[in-house]
């Protein structure tokens, strides 16, 4: 089971970037899905996660800016970026709770980051 992490690069504060996360391999069923960042010497924090129902919540600094979403189908989440600023800048990693097996356990998966740099 890999996730691939795509779509992160230099931004001017104020402007938006889309990252995406695509699960692949042989999986039963994927559970919570999530984006993850750290910031240069700084500890890995919660972004926002999304449950299999579309269920949300967010860490309170990208409340009304940040937009997280999934295609089950596609085995694919998305963080939408709006109004970014500075201080978003950090490498992002998607995050997943993926079954291999209907009676397996769920395990958690991450992508190889993928890096933000909000900057004039």
């Amino acid at each position: 089971v890999q996730l691939q992490a795509s779509g992160g690069g230099l931004v001017q504060p104020g402007g938006s970037l889309r990252l995406s996360c695509a699960a692949s391999g042989s999986f039963f069923s994927i559970n919570l899905m999530g984006w993850y960042r750290q910031a240069p010497g700084r500890q890995r924090e919660l972004v926002a996660r999304i449950t299999t129902g579309s269920t949300t919540n967010y860490a309170d600094s990208v409340k009304g800016r940040f937009t997280i979403s999934r295609d089950n189908a596609k085995n694919t989440v998305y963080l939408q970026m709006n109004s970014l600023k500075p201080e978003d800048t950090a490498v992002y990693y998607c995050n997943a709770g993926i079954r291999r097996t209907w009676s397996g356990p769920t395990n958690d998966y991450w992508g190889q980051g993928t890096q933000v740099t909000v900057s004039s």
